[in-house]
């Protein structure tokens, strides 16, 4: 019975492992994460939505209005009683005061109307239908569509620079929190070598071989070691804690990356062609290069038609189809002289375009500074980690040399912990340096806008 209930919790201990396993997100399974749930990511795309509507609201004025009107009024004002009447096709003589009329009496024109003056009230029901179309607007709604198709387009390259941004940063959480499990690892080791030393002084204390203050300076470093781990722990804390943030998720274990990065391989030229600053910068040209052309379509004439169809009656509907009526017309408006405002607008347009293309230019200036710097920055970090790195090996076998030659009362205890504070500052010169390197890649990256 006892063997069966240990191989029943073994297999409920490898169960539980596999579990936790498969509970640990990985770097490609957090990137799709945060293309789904990133709040700034989702804000973004409503962004290149709301542009798009935009666009719709600017070209749809191509293909003109439609309006419905339903006028409902009463009223026995005598203008509006004759007007209505007209309207509804429903006029007679008698409106003109003709039961006053009399062939026998000599001043009749000096008789007033009273029919016509003073008529009784009377309810209007006019229900209108009005196309109104543009038919030439001197280039000015295809200039405005233009401007608001590469004002969406700056906003889908808002949108891929903070797909860019956050994917940097969750990047480089996942290779900060490698670095941290090697650093911690490498610390865990030092502490157990510690340890061992601490046990190996106390038994040397026993016989007389050592001192106390020995096992003081051996606790002291202990202490120190343990102090770091406690660090580099809480900043494992908080990396968990900055991922969930990006992923809008809680997450408390992940699946650290167990290669470098890689360095890109792409040439400056292609950062240059790639890099989302640049292509805001020249689509802000062809934004004011739009701009000119919608000022400069002032200058031309406007042409728009309209059609329009009613019926009117003293009842809703009445008669429709005997009172209607229908009116079709066009209109030419030229704005011939506004005291040189039109020319002033478009001398302004020219010069903001002019800027805009200097910009351009400072744009890609600025981005080849930066690539010389990061490739620069680059080669000195890749050296400092090779040199690093041999010293840590240099300072692990010193150590070791060290711990040896204190057994057989060679070098004192002081020496021993001297060369161990060698071997920790060199792991943590080792970490910053290649905590560099990476950020370095990643900027390289970002100004290319590579891999997300």
């Amino acid at each position: 019975m006892k063997k069966i209930m240990s191989v029943l919790s073994f297999a409920l201990l490898l169960s539980a492992n596999d579990t936790s396993t498969t509970n640990a997100l990985s770097l490609n399974e957090a990137l799709t994460l945060l293309d789904a749930q990133n709040l700034e990511i989702k804000a973004a795309k409503l962004d290149v939505k709301s542009a798009q509507e935009q666009i719709q609201t600017v070209s749809g004025m191509n293909w003109g209005k439609l309006t419905f009107t339903q006028d409902v009024a009463r009223s026995n004002d005598a203008g509006n009683v004759f007007g209505f009447k007209l309207t509804s096709r429903e006029a007679t003589f008698g409106d003109f005061g003709f039961s006053e009329f009399s062939m026998t009496n000599p001043n009749i024109l000096k008789v007033q109307p009273k029919d016509l003056n003073y008529p009784g009230y009377r309810n209007l029901y006019q229900s209108k239908l009005k196309y109104e179309v543009p038919l030439f607007t001197g280039f000015a709604i295809s200039s405005y569509t233009n401007i608001m198709k590469e004002m969406k387009k700056i906003k889908s390259l808002d949108k891929d620079k903070i797909m860019t941004e956050k994917s940097y940063e969750l990047r480089k959480s996942f290779y900060d929190m490698a670095l941290l499990d090697s650093s911690i690892k490498n610390l865990e080791k030092i502490l157990h070598n510690i340890e061992t030393l601490e046990n190996t002084t106390q038994e040397m204390i026993n016989v007389g071989y050592a001192k106390h203050v020995d096992l003081l300076e051996v606790k002291a470093k202990k202490g120190n070691v343990e102090r770091l781990l406690v660090e580099m722990r809480a900043n494992k804390k908080l990396l968990y804690h900055y991922i969930s943030f990006l992923l809008n998720k809680k997450v408390d274990k992940i699946i650290p990356p167990v290669s470098e990065v890689p360095m890109p391989n792409f040439t400056d030229d292609e950062v240059l062609s790639r890099n989302i600053d640049i292509q805001k910068a020249t689509t802000a040209l062809e934004i004011r290069k739009s701009m000119l052309d919608a000022n400069e379509a002032a200058y031309y004439p406007t042409v728009g038609a309209f059609g329009e169809v009613a019926t009117a009656d003293d009842t809703f509907l009445g008669d429709a189809s005997d009172h209607k009526a229908y009116t079709i017309g066009a209109r030419l408006s030229w704005n011939l002289f506004n005291g040189g405002i039109d020319s002033a607008k478009i001398e302004q347009a020219k010069i903001e375009k002019m800027k805009m293309r200097t910009q351009v230019e400072l744009a890609k200036k600025g981005i080849a500074l930066k690539l010389a710097k990061i490739h620069t920055e680059l080669e000195s970090q890749n050296a400092q980690i090779a040199s690093l790195e041999k010293e840590l090996e240099l300072a692990n076998a010193i150590y070791e040399n060290y711990e040896g030659r204190y057994k057989e009362k060679i070098v004192s205890m002081s020496d021993v912990i001297i060369k161990q504070s060698a071997q920790i500052e060199k792991i943590l010169q080792l970490q910053i340096a290649k905590n560099k390197r990476i950020e370095k890649i990643f900027a390289l990256e970002k100004l290319a806008n590579g891999d997300k």
